[in-house]
């Protein structure tokens, strides 16, 4: 007895010293999105057991099991659809075609359009390009001449017009042209910009950097300089660039490190940061809000209609509320991330837009005028790179072309245009103005008996479909058909700029409509009797695993 006491206090102190960190990470586990992307090691690790394969001539059109008259009409449609594309679109498939053997890019983006097993059949008949020409209005022009309306909004970029960019951008050349590319040193309107920022920001001062990923960098680094602290949070989907810290699990070749990719507008996601004393700072993408804890909605990953989208402005906003107290009381730096939606939701961006005050805001794309920036404004205590009685004891960062003289002359004309009533009435309603739109849209959709929805964040559109359908991710080349530009990820993202008025709406909701009324009569709505969209799911692992363990037909 005098020999085992020992043993069993020793036994009980271990396990007393252990459970807060037991416990510690279970509120941890729970806090993260029970889907994979909420798991990045296992997404990672799923991602390298899904093996390749394609779809034969015949599967590729009945994959869904369609009687024959179906896929009948499916065929016919699909020639027609690959004809018109071989007819219209000659020039700019071909030189896409040429320039994708020496760009990556073009490379990728062609491969992901749609779904792995559609996709070589797609590609080989259904060619696009992804050169354009010219620009006007709300429209682009191909190298064949065709005018589409544009619905990429150049990757968030295009806020105000084409027409908008190109004269800020020559504008702002002609103001520093004396200087010219000068590095190293500032152009004066560089102190006007900070001005600027500062004031819409509400914050101390900022960091000028090439791109918005280079800018969440910075704001990260200095987080965690400041505080001394090394995890991040970021929210399961948010994008936040294509660095290893805020892009774990599929993508990025290393594995996470002192990143928590936790659940938003979550209860154990709060408890996390109110528990936790590792965490340097928490960064949100407020493009989020039409999809919380879903990754980007691009169409090659639209195997069925699982996809849903919608936006509760009251609700984010709480959120966001409830994660500025949180962070305030335990001195985690909160970082708005707002290369994408900044300046786009309101003149002050999703600050202003959702009545939340951060410590850090990024911005880019737009903010450039056209030209490509990044830009940190933070509070003075976080923005400092060195400390005053540790001379060694720094956090760097400088770049060549960090506030490069025909970038801030863009820049200043952009801000000083942002000032002026005719940008400042196209904010009044904005709201109120793309909502109806939508709802507009959605009334004409179902009163076609059309199975396809679009939900909305102001200018900010996903299409979402109502009934099971593996052929979902077909409707973008239709839209394309119907002289609709849209981006790589198809119909995951629309993003109008906002001067589009009346007129060019009703010419896009009209053109939609046609487009998805043309693939309706082809058949790609078939809907096997009792069908759902885990029925679809689970004939896809089945596929995978036959072809994962040999079994499949060769």
């Amino acid at each position: 007895m005098n020999e085992t006491l020992p043993m069993y206090v020793a036994g009980v102190a271990a396990v007393a010293a252990a459970f807060p960190r037991l416990k510690r990470r279970l509120e941890l586990s729970r806090a993260k999105h029970p889907s994979l992307t909420g798991h990045s090691r296992m997404a990672k690790r799923v991602a390298r057991l899904i093996p390749y394969y394609e779809y034969d001539e015949a599967r590729f059109f009945n994959a869904d099991g369609a009687p024959d008259d179906v896929v009948a009409l499916r065929r016919q449609g699909f020639a027609n659809l690959a004809e018109l594309f071989r007819t219209r679109f000659a020039r700019s498939a071909a030189l896409a075609g040429e320039a994708a053997e020496g760009i990556s890019d073009l490379q990728f983006t062609a491969s992901y359009r749609v779904p792995f097993q559609f996709s070589r059949y797609v590609r080989e008949r259904l060619k696009g390009g992804g050169f354009l020409q010219a620009s006007a209005g709300v429209k682009v022009t191909d190298l064949d001449g065709n005018e589409l309306y544009d619905l990429t909004g150049s990757y968030g970029v295009n806020v105000f017009g084409y027409d908008f960019y190109r004269s800020c951008i020559a504008e702002g050349s002609a103001r520093v042209a004396a200087l010219g590319p000068v590095l190293g040193a500032y152009h004066p309107v560089v102190a006007d910009n900070v001005r600027r920022l500062c004031a819409i920001s509400g914050l101390d001062e900022v960091s000028f950097h090439m791109s918005g990923t280079e800018a969440v960098m910075q704001a990260v680094r200095l987080a965690r300089y400041h505080t001394g602290r090394r995890n991040l949070v970021r929210f399961c989907g948010a994008y936040h660039g294509w660095w290893e810290d805020v892009q774990p699990g599929i993508g990025n070749p290393l594995p996470p490190r002192e990143t928590y990719t936790l659940k938003e507008m979550d209860a154990d996601s709060l408890k996390v940061l109110d528990t936790r004393k590792d965490i340097a700072c928490v960064l949100v993408n407020p493009l989020q809000a039409l999809h919380p804890n879903a990754g980007a909605p691009g169409d090659s990953s639209l195997v069925d209609s699982g996809r849903r989208a919608g936006f509760d402005r009251a609700a984010y906003t709480a959120w966001l509320k409830q994660l500025r107290e949180v962070c305030t009381r335990r001195g985690i730096v909160l970082i708005f991330d707002e290369v994408f939606v900044g300046f786009r939701l309101a003149p002050g961006g999703a600050q202003e837009y959702f009545g939340v005050r951060a410590d850090m805001v990024t911005y880019g794309k737009t903010l450039g005028g056209g030209l490509p920036v990044g830009v940190v404004c933070g509070r003075h205590d976080l923005m400092k790179r060195f400390r005053d009685d540790r001379p060694a004891d720094i956090c760097f960062a400088r770049g060549t072309f960090n506030a490069h003289p025909y970038v801030m002359g863009a820049m200043q004309v952009f801000l000083e245009r942002m000032e002026t009533p005719a940008v400042r009435n196209l904010y009044v309603g904005l709201d109120e103005i793309w909502n109806r739109r939508a709802a507009t849209l959605n009334a004409q959709l179902e009163g076609a008996g059309l199975p396809v929805r679009v939900a909305n964040l102001s200018s900010i559109w996903t299409v979402f479909y109502t009934q099971p359908s593996r052929y979902n991710w077909l409707l973008q080349y239709y839209l394309r058909a119907e002289g609709l530009a849209l981006s790589w990820v198809g119909t995951g993202r629309f993003i109008f700029s906002l001067n589009y008025d009346e007129a060019d709406f009703a010419a896009v909701a009209e053109r939609f409509v046609a487009a998805a009324q043309a693939m309706q009569r082809d058949g790609w709505w078939w809907e096997a009797p009792g069908v759902t969209n885990k029925a679809i799911r689970r004939g896809i692992l089945r596929e995978m695993l036959a072809h994962r363990l040999g079994f499949a037909a060769k």
